[in-house]
């Protein structure tokens, strides 16, 4: 049989290993100089735009300037084919590295208090202080509904050239058999965005389908994290139980568990004065401690 020569080898370009953290887009708002600054971390699907709020009135409330954060395959942060919470806490201490920050202060609702948590065990030196909102350093609700939530979102179909509020409203149709809440589709449709005259989805719907399982769970850790911790939940929600105390108590042994009334899941949204005087509160408080 002939032999055929082998094809040139061309020098490759140096790629980035998916291990490697990812430039985290952020947006500031600047507050006091003699406060350590708050990093603000979203949950799945969201954005930092989520947050917004949220840090303009922390600010008013007297705290440092506030970081808000698009996670890796979110917002307008770089997509990886890697999504796992050691991952994403390597991704914000990137962020804290670039902007020379060496102690802030974490606030994390659902995903996001989860890579708040997994930096705050991995990197006790960098963190003040630590709030998780709505969630705990323990596995959560099935993969079930989030894996059918991302077949409906996959199989949306736009025509191009629609204007953005009819798109939106097609695809809001589309969604309804599978994500049957109002609430839930409006804040999946805050990922529908046009690019170059086509309707796309913003977030990593394959990476992070891919890493599903990883996202309920949570990384080993057998270190605690020393400093304060606040765990604030909705009474409403499911997301903190009193069968995740002993884990909190084991790997915060400084937290603090609270429950806002009538808040659900996304507290921030639910209970919006009642969520910032209680982060005040914690911060106040934990500043003499």
């Amino acid at each position: 049989s002939p032999r055929w020569p082998r094809p040139p080898r061309w020098p490759r370009p140096p790629a980035r290993s998916p291990r490697s953290p990812v430039p985290l887009s952020h947006g500031e708002e600047r507050g006091r100089s003699d406060r350590a600054p708050l990093v603000l971390l979203h949950g799945l699907f969201g954005s930092r735009s989520n947050l917004q709020a949220v840090a303009k009135a922390l600010v008013r409330g007297g705290t440092g300037t506030v970081l808000t954060v698009d996670a890796r395959n979110h917002g307008s942060s770089p997509h990886s084919p890697l999504m796992t919470y050691e991952v994403m806490s390597l991704d914000v201490q990137h962020l804290l590295s670039r902007r020379g920050i060496t102690k802030c202060i974490l606030l994390g609702h659902s995903m996001g208090g989860k890579t708040a948590m997994t930096l705050a065990l991995q990197r006790p030196d960098l963190v003040e202080r630590l709030i998780s909102v709505d969630i705990g350093p323990t596995s959560t609700a099935p993969v079930s509904e989030f894996s059918a939530y991302i077949s409906a979102m996959k199989s949306v179909r736009i025509p191009d050239g629609l204007p953005r509020s009819a798109a939106r409203q097609l695809a809001d149709q589309q969604l309804c058999p599978v994500v049957q809440h109002p609430q839930l589709r409006q804040f999946l449709l805050t990922n529908l965005v046009e690019v170059d005259g086509h309707y796309v989805w913003r977030v990593n719907l394959d990476a992070i389908s891919q890493h599903l399982v990883d996202i309920m769970n949570f990384p080993i850790f057998h270190k605690p994290y020393p400093g304060p911790a606040l765990f604030l939940g909705g009474s409403d929600s499911p997301y903190i139980r009193s069968e995740d105390y002993p884990e909190i108590q084991r790997l915060f042994p400084r937290a603090d568990v609270q429950y806002i009334a009538g808040a659900g899941h996304i507290v921030h949204q639910d209970k919006f004065g009642e969520f910032i005087t209680a982060v005040l509160s914690f911060l106040q408080a934990s500043c003499g401690s």
